[in-house]
């Protein structure tokens, strides 16, 4: 058995002869001549490999047929590491016996009679050899080609980094020194799942965040760095996504993803180098700059303007300012969507996922108690928002929206080290903050529409008229709420504490 150390990048096939022009690649010598990969991926009919997340294939390279045998990989930032057998494939049948993990060798010795072809990559591969330092070896492989099953194909261009000799680390090197001119984006998907996806025909879908991974035991900066890699993971799935759909959902989770790292950056500052603070700060401010736009507009056609329009009581006046607001809207997401395909941030996540490989705690950190520590900060977290909430006494618009601020961050927070607290009690708790954010979150997105719908209709008197009857509709709904939010929300801040000892 080997492990396979690699990071894979996508990249634009127009960006390909770019990429063999790089000083890197063009100057290093080549191992072996281009050569055409054709693999074909076998399970059972009900995909039980993938269930259990491991991959059978063969491959032919010239005249030569191998078998290999992959299991499940740990990626992160789209550096992975798996467990690989490889060995001749002849006669055309599979030979399990030489793979050293009893369990893995029995399963598929189980069920090696029910194999069959799922799907085939076909692709070409240039393959040369990288030096940047003594000890240092990688392979970089240029894959270009495409994934089939029956009619149906999908590109694929990628550039795998591959670590035969060195530091893992030096993988990340490399890839940033190249992504200083090319389109190179991190890809934590396999060839394989890529091939699965498209057999079964499963669009590609907004990623949300999933539970948290933490346990006591870590220390806070590996805590963080674990949560660090989840959220550039759902940052990469829907950047990926944006780019090829124009599903609204994506806009949205790549927004949320860039704002979970930015809570968790600030939720665990106290522990962190405080350059590495100030730098991904500034750097994740940047990469959320821009993305807002289509998204508030798809906000406000939702919960402002379409209750109105369903309503039947809209005039002609506020039926231009809807038309005027899907043009609008549907012009931004283009934008939005040309801004993503012309400037991946593809540099960003590797610069981030190389700082998150490297942070190393001091002594006192690494002793500290993960679990004292999570309290300590949603106790603050809490404070804060009470504060805001003093604040917001008025009802004044912006001073909710701020307070409405303080309670994401607070169940951001909670989300992020929820394993370490009182699970029952703390999720009801953050349950309870989440439907008052949801409320105040209606009350921002209404007076932002107001602003707009003003600007929008500037002297036209017919549009001003629009914009008064559709913040007549909501205004008593808006009374309401404004009253009863805070009444609502006081016992929840000063109630029992959930995470207490």
């Amino acid at each position: 058995m080997s492990h396979e150390i690699e990071l894979k990048l996508t990249l634009p096939p127009k960006a390909l002869p770019a990429l063999r022009r790089h000083p890197l690649i063009a100057d290093a010598p080549r191992e072996g001549r281009t050569c055409t990969l054709e693999n074909t991926y076998f399970d059972t009919a009900e995909l039980e490999l993938r269930e259990r997340r491991m991959a059978v294939r063969t491959r032919k390279a010239g005249n030569r047929w191998l078998q290999t045998v992959k299991c499940a990989a740990e990626s992160n930032g789209g550096l992975s590491s798996r467990p690989e057998w490889e060995q001749p494939y002849a006669n055309g049948s599979f030979d399990f016996s030489a793979i050293d993990r009893d369990d893995v060798r029995n399963r598929l010795e189980a069920l090696q009679p029910q194999l069959v072809p799922v799907f085939t990559t076909h692709f070409k591969r240039e393959t040369c050899i990288l030096t940047p330092s003594e000890g240092v070896k990688v392979l970089a492989m240029i894959d270009n080609g495409s994934i089939q099953v029956g009619e149906h194909s999908r590109p694929l261009c990628e550039l795998e980094l591959e670590l035969v000799e060195g530091d893992p680390r030096e993988l990340y090197a490399l890839a940033l020194q190249l992504a200083e001119t090319l389109p190179l984006t991190p890809e934590n998907v396999s060839k394989a799942e890529r091939g699965y996806r498209l057999f079964s025909n499963h669009a590609l879908r907004p990623a949300k965040a999933k539970p948290s991974r933490l346990s006591p035991e870590q220390s806070p900066v590996d805590a963080f760095r674990i949560i660090g890699f989840d959220c550039l993971a759902l940052w990469q799935a829907n950047e990926s996504g944006a780019r090829e759909s124009d599903d609204p959902e994506f806009i949205h989770q790549l927004r949320v993803a860039l704002r979970r790292l930015r809570s968790a950056l600030r939720l665990f500052s106290p522990a962190l180098p405080a350059e590495f603070v100030k730098r991904w700060s500034d750097g994740l401010k940047d990469a959320a700059d821009g993305l807002g736009a289509a998204r508030d507009l798809d906000v406000m056609l939702a919960e402002v303007l379409s209750p109105v329009a369903e309503s039947g009581l809209a005039d002609d006046a506020t039926q231009r300012l809807i038309a005027m607001a899907v043009d609008r809207r549907d012009r931004e997401k283009a934008a939005t969507r040309e801004q993503l395909l012309a400037a991946s941030h593809g540099r960003q996540m590797l610069a981030l996922a190389s700082d998150l490989y490297a942070l190393e705690s001091d002594a006192l950190v690494k002793s500290a108690n993960l679990t004292t520590f999570a309290r300590l900060q949603l106790t603050q977290l809490r404070k804060r928002a009470r504060k805001r909430f003093t604040t917001a006494a008025d009802l004044h618009a912006d001073k909710l929206h701020e307070l409405r601020v303080s309670l994401k961050r607070l169940r951001y927070g909670i989300e992020f080290l929820l394993p370490l607290l009182p699970e029952k009690a703390t999720v009801r708790f953050a349950n309870e903050i989440a439907e008052i954010q949801e409320t105040l979150g209606y009350l921002n997105d209404e007076s932002v529409a107001r602003s707009r719908l003003k600007a929008w209709a500037g002297k036209d008197p017919e549009l001003r008229s629009g914009a008064a009857f559709v913040a007549g509709w909501h205004a008593p709904k808006i009374a309401r709420l404004r009253k009863s939010v805070l009444p609502a929300l006081e016992p929840i801040l000063w109630g029992k504490t959930p995470w207490r000892r």
